[in-house]
């Protein structure tokens, strides 16, 4: 599938949104087309291996169009079930009745089944409660199939609901449905919707683009970056994961098989579950990932509970795109935190050096972490800068990358993306100053495949450039007071031209000789004439 199709597949997809959404807001109906793409996705990928197991003994519904095949064999093969179902939680770690799969589903809509509705209630609560090994409990717990926004009558949001699946049956028929393009299509969703949320789609979406630079950046040799990416990372951490868009870019760098297990931690229920759903969209098994709902910075996620550092869980790489200047409430507990003791703690006002502490806390000796935070966290004083100097001294940060303005949905300000490590070799910090590299857009700036290269390349070897990168001895940092203000280090600004005044001086007398010599010679004109004279002779 091209590009083009992706894409295709995408725009298709948003216009039966913006279609049948009708007075709904765009948040809520988010949460109904995406879980119905989930579905179909789901239930294409448990067909496909049901024909697969099954080979010869799949059977063809030629006849009954209108049937899925499992449903003729799950009638024809009672006594077998139980061993097939068996089989395929092995091959592919989930069962779907047959019921519950989307053609069903869909056939249901197609006829204006007035029991779609109920089927669907059973159905997520089947696929939550039963399909996979791990329960996903509340995994659809956001669609309210009761809702009032759906319509006030029971058969009202029955023939809703069957509108808008037979919508979305026939708006996909004709595309493939494999993991990456469903994904892709789910992922183009979750953007166009929070381009129409603002500044709500903070919570749980970074743009790809800045995604592209985390993910390449902690995938790459930690003590040498040069010698390009590690073959795998056994566990990848992200804590404020939203939709999981972040840890599925780290993953889509290494491939498949290329990390051992992917943790993401999300406060709001909404996205939790979107995340979720992502990820299994995606291919990844629930046996290849836990995202946990939850506060990172109270650190309520037990297998994170661990004070003890020769038992606590490390991780190859963390990343992180959290909340900027968040406010939180520093309690004295907190102070003696094993992830603050050592550094302090962040100020109420801004929870920024909270977060990537606690991210860094969990980074292991050959990891890498890269957070995506506000610059103030650059230069601001008190609590702030203590921390910062400490991280400094200790020798953990390793790049500061400036990035353009407006590049978020949910805010316009500029951004920086910190590298950290807990052992790095050389004795400075490199600046980036990518802040003029951009494509303007007319709702957002964007950052093109070559200006993602530059940014990554330059960090991969560390290489200089005037007017954009920088490798600043810790001496010279330490002389400013452990200021991090790109601008300091690797400014932008261009030089004023050095003016020669005995030049400009000359040239001045020159012309000044210049209008003399002229007045002179039109006077003499003048004169001839019987006129009055110019002044100036």
């Amino acid at each position: 599938m091209t590009e083009n199709d992706q894409k295709q597949l995408g725009d298709t997809l948003w216009a039966i949104a913006n279609q049948l959404r009708g007075a709904m807001n765009a948040d809520d109906f988010r949460d109904y087309m995406l879980s119905f793409l989930f579905l179909r996705y789901l239930s294409d990928n448990y067909e496909a291996a049901a024909k697969k197991e099954l080979g010869r003994d799949y059977p063809d519904n030629t006849h009954q169009p209108n049937t899925p095949p499992l449903t003729l064999w799950y009638d024809a093969n009672e006594a077998d079930i139980a061993e097939f179902e068996k089989q395929m939680r092995r091959k592919v770690h989930y069962v779907i009745e047959p019921e519950f799969l989307w053609n069903s589903i869909a056939e249901q809509a197609r006829t204006q089944d007035g029991e779609l509705l109920r089927t669907l209630q059973q159905g997520f609560k089947y696929i939550e409660n039963e399909s996979f090994e791990s329960t996903f409990q509340g995994l659809f717990s956001e669609i309210n199939l009761d809702s009032e926004k759906l319509g006030k009558k029971y058969a009202d949001r029955n023939a809703k609901l069957c509108t808008i699946i037979t919508k979305i049956a026939e708006g996909i028929a004709k595309f493939s449905t494999t993991s990456d393009i469903l994904g892709d299509a789910y992922e183009y969703l979750i953007g166009e919707f929070a381009a129409g949320s603002g500044k709500k789609a903070g919570e749980f979406y970074t743009p790809q683009q800045i995604s592209s630079i985390l993910s390449a950046i902690v995938t790459l040799d930690s003590q040498d970056p040069s010698t390009g990416k590690k073959k795998k990372l056994n566990k990848v951490l992200d804590f404020a994961c939203g939709s999981g868009s972040l840890l599925l870019n780290v993953r889509k760098q290494l491939g498949t098989h290329g990390i051992g297990k992917i943790y993401g931690q999300e406060k709001n229920i909404t996205t939790y579950n979107l995340a979720r759903m992502n990820m299994l969209l995606h291919g990844v098994k629930d046996s290849e990932f836990e995202i946990y709902h939850g506060d990172s910075l109270l650190n309520d996620w037990d297998i994170l509970k661990e004070a003890n550092p020769a038992k606590k869980l490390q991780f190859d790489a963390v990343v992180a795109n959290p909340p900027f200047s968040y406010r939180w409430e520093p309690t004295a507990a907190l102070g003696e935190d094993f992830r603050f003791k050592n550094y302090g703690l962040a100020p109420k006002s801004a929870a920024d050096f909270a977060f990537l502490l606690h991210g860094f806390h969990f980074l292991g000796q050959e990891g890498v972490m890269a957070i995506i935070l506000p610059h103030g966290v650059l230069f601001r004083g008190g609590a702030e800068q203590r921390i910062r100097t400490k991280l400094l001294q200790d020798g953990h940060i390793d790049t500061v990358i400036g990035l353009p303005a407006n590049l978020f949905f949910s805010t316009g300000i500029p951004v920086c993306i910190l590298v950290l490590k807990r052992c790095k070799k050389p004795d400075d910090v490199l600046f980036v100053n990518a802040s003029e590299h951009y494509e303007k857009g007319k709702r957002q700036n964007r950052l093109l495949p070559a200006h993602i290269d530059k940014i990554v390349s330059t960090y991969q070897f560390r290489t200089e450039e005037d007017r954009y990168a920088r490798r600043v001895p810790m001496e010279e940092i330490e002389a400013n007071d452990f200021n991090l203000n790109i601008s300091r280090y690797v400014s932008i600004a261009t030089p004023e031209e050095v003016i020669d005044l005995g030049a400009v001086n000359r040239t001045l007398v020159e012309l000044e000789q210049q209008v003399a010599a002229s007045t002179a010679k039109h006077n003499a004109f003048l004169k001839e004439l019987g006129l009055p004279l110019l002044p100036g002779e």
